[in-house]
């Protein structure tokens, strides 16, 4: 009689500990089964963008092909769906995308989103880079999948394989604005959706407000996009993300659509799709925190120097600290 005994695999150890404004936190030894998992670990946060901003993007961008392209006799008889239903493809595309990269990331899915945490929510500035590289590259990878999915019926519908437009079938992937809007009127649109956006996500992330039950973020923020959609949709196609504009718009370019889709109304992807989201978010997030936010890791609630010295430098106010003196109490203490 034999035995046969497997050889364990390899186990890699690595301590692993942070350090921040307010101190250093314990290192943790983590226990890596092979090299594959070593790495994994180190890349989770950007994976988990790119893995979910790529889902939204085939959901989103897919729920766009199959509306529009389906009106086209030569394709289906009848066509399969309308703006109710394309609104309800983003809103799930998000809700799916939030949830895949909820718990490692924080699912962001969106540069300007990423940007506005980094200024009003003490996100970290040296991981902003690569999560926005993270989003752009998941957006480009999922628009091109759902173009190999229906690249046969955009072919009908452009009338030939060679033949690539952007009032055509560009807009299916990319973003472009309605041609009765002046460039105000775009900017607008997307700055206005954008703050909405940022408003409730704030809300739906803040501890002293509005926090739904544990798992149900992804919900809620269903119920934003569909709202968002069915009520400011029609005017540029509520982008409010540069990532979903901005890799499905290069992706186009690539397979010949050409560099029209950069100079469309003077760089409208620049100054709306890139702009008007980060600046409206911006603003959504002062609003926000100016009127309702209490937590002190807002910019707008950080003590100045007369509430330092009046609750810090008197032991007896100590316990009585208003809102936002926290991070400054924990630096006293640290001292």
């Amino acid at each position: 009689m034999s035995i046969n005994i497997e050889k364990p695999e390899e186990v890699y150890i690595e301590n692993v500990g942070s350090c921040d404004k307010q101190g250093c936190t314990s290192s943790v030894s983590m226990v890596f089964p092979n090299r594959w998992s070593r790495f994994r670990y180190a890349i989770r946060e950007p994976a988990a963008e790119f893995l979910g901003t790529m889902i939204f993007v085939i959901f989103g961008t897919g729920v766009n092909c199959q509306m529009f392209l389906s009106t086209n006799p030569n394709v289906e008889a009848v066509p399969r769906g309308d703006f109710l239903s394309l609104n309800f493809g983003w809103a799930a595309g998000v809700a799916l995308g939030v949830w895949i990269a909820g718990g490692i990331s924080g699912g962001h899915l969106n540069p300007a989103i990423t940007f506005t945490l980094a200024v009003f929510r003490g996100f970290p500035w040296k991981k902003v880079p690569y999560y926005i590289l993270a989003q752009l590259l998941g957006a480009f990878c999922g628009s091109g999948v759902v173009y190999a999915n229906y690249f046969h019926a955009i072919d009908i519908v452009e009338g030939g394989p060679g033949i690539r437009t952007i009032s055509g079938s560009g807009d299916l992937l990319a973003t472009y604005a309605a041609s009765f809007l002046t460039p105000v009127s775009c900017f607008f649109s997307e700055f206005l959706g954008s703050a909405i956006l940022i408003i409730a996500v704030l809300c739906i992330t803040d501890k002293r407000n509005g926090l739904p039950p544990q798992g149900l973020v992804p919900l809620a923020l269903f119920i934003v996009v569909l709202g968002i959609g069915t009520s400011l949709g029609m005017n540029t196609s509520y982008s409010l993300n540069p990532a979903r504009d901005l890799g499905p718009r290069v992706f186009t370019a690539i397979v010949g659509y050409g560099t029209a889709v950069f100079t469309y109304r003077n760089q409208y992807w620049l100054w709306c799709i890139v702009l008007g989201p980060v600046t409206g978010m911006l603003c959504g997030a002062f609003v926000y925190d100016t009127l309702i936010f209490e937590g002190g890791e807002s910019i707008i609630n950080k003590p100045n120097t007369r509430a330092i010295d009046r609750y810090l430098g008197n032991p007896r106010q100590r316990e009585r600290l208003p809102m936002g003196i926290e991070g400054a109490r924990m630096n006293i203490d640290n001292t």
